[in-house]
Formats: C-alpha cells, sequence, structure tokens
C-alpha cells in the first residue's frame, strides 16, 4: 500500500478550518457568520439590553481569532476604511470581558469612515435609548456583490448593511440600509421596509 504524505502546509489548512469559507461562531454576546475568503462578517446578531457602562476601552484594539481567516490592520491602512464594530463595544462595555469581545475581527468591517462616526454610530446611539425601554434582538447582514472592491491586502469591501431591529416587547421590527459610503441623509431616513 502506497503512503499518502501531505505537505505541512496543507495539514495546517485543513486542520485551520480556513477549508470552510463560511463558519458560523458564537460568542456569547453575538453570533456571527463569517466569510474567510472575503474575510469580513456575512451575518452578525446581537441583543441591546441597557446595560451598564461600566469599563473603558481606552486604548483597546482589534485582535485576531486564532485559526479564522479574518482581515487584520493592514486591511485598514492608508484608505478610507474604519475598523468599524457590527456589535457595538459602547452597548457591551459592562465588563472587560464582553468588550474585549467585541473587538474580535470577527465583529469588524471594513466600513466608510464618514458612515461609521457618522450616522451609523448615531443610529447606534438611538438603539441604546430604545434598549432602556425594551430589549433589542438585532441582526445586521452585510451585502456584496461581484462589484464589490477586494483590497490588495485581501479582504472584500461591503456594499451596504441592513441593519434589522426587533423590539422584544412590542414584537416591532425597524429596518435600516446604509450604503458602504459617506451618508448623504440623516439615519432616520435610511429606514426601510422590513421582510418579517
Amino acid at each position: 500500500m502506497k503512503k499518502i504524505i501531505i505537505p505541512t502546509f496543507l495539514l495546517l489548512l485543513l486542520t485551520s478550518g480556513f477549508d470552510r469559507p463560511d463558519i458560523m461562531v458564537d460568542k456569547k454576546i453575538y453570533q456571527v457568520k463569517y466569510s474567510q475568503l472575503l474575510e469580513q462578517p456575512l451575518t452578525l446578531t446581537y441583543k441591546s439590553t441597557n446595560r451598564p457602562t461600566n469599563v473603558n476601552r481606552g486604548s483597546m484594539d482589534f485582535w485576531i481569532e486564532p485559526q479564522i481567516k479574518t482581515s487584520d490592520g493592514k486591511d485598514y491602512e492608508k484608505n478610507v476604511w474604519d475598523k468599524g464594530h457590527i456589535a457595538p463595544a459602547a452597548t457591551f462595555s459592562d465588563n472587560m470581558e464582553n468588550l474585549k469581545t467585541t473587538f474580535s475581527y470577527l465583529n469588524c468591517a471594513l466600513q466608510d469612515q464618514y458612515l461609521n462616526r457618522g450616522e451609523w454610530r448615531l443610529l447606534e446611539e438611538q438603539e441604546r435609548k430604545w434598549d432602556d425601554q425594551e430589549p433589542l434582538t438585532i441582526k445586521v447582514d452585510l451585502h456584496f456583490t461581484k462589484k464589490s472592491q477586494v483590497l490588495p491586502t485581501g479582504a472584500t469591501v461591503p456594499q451596504g448593511f441592513t441593519k434589522h431591529i426587533y423590539f422584544e416587547k412590542t414584537k416591532v421590527w425597524k429596518c435600516y440600509y446604509f450604503d458602504n459610503s459617506k451618508p448623504t441623509k440623516e439615519w432616520e431616513d435610511h429606514k426601510i421596509a422590513c421582510k418579517h
């Protein structure tokens, strides 16, 4: 019987999970379907529940998950793309473990700097006002097409983001779509019909 020798790099690839382009990861405070091919989240779900703010992010930066092929710091250098949190750090500042979990690259998208620091951030602030009244379940879908930009560093830039917000007590949905570009209107004007 002929002995089969598998090269070390191939063995590492197969055992690392890189052979599965899309993976589901449960980080306890959020669940993410992640594309190792695009090096970006595809969809991410979290709960916003009026947690107290007990810790500060300080100079915390994103970190790479072991054995998962994600984007990294090089994808965000010298361009317009921010390291955009999908599950917001401020929503999970109740303890250091939760806050640190939001800084995984699994929770990071290539997001236009003006969107991330502008209308996207303002909608996140509104979510924290809404969750004072009732818990929210929030699902964010990232959109990619054949025309999506692939950076020289390997990560693919999302075309846009849809945020589905479910109000758990009143059983109401609110949905918003944002192109991944500098916003030209207020966050409220990004509201779309929900398909639930």
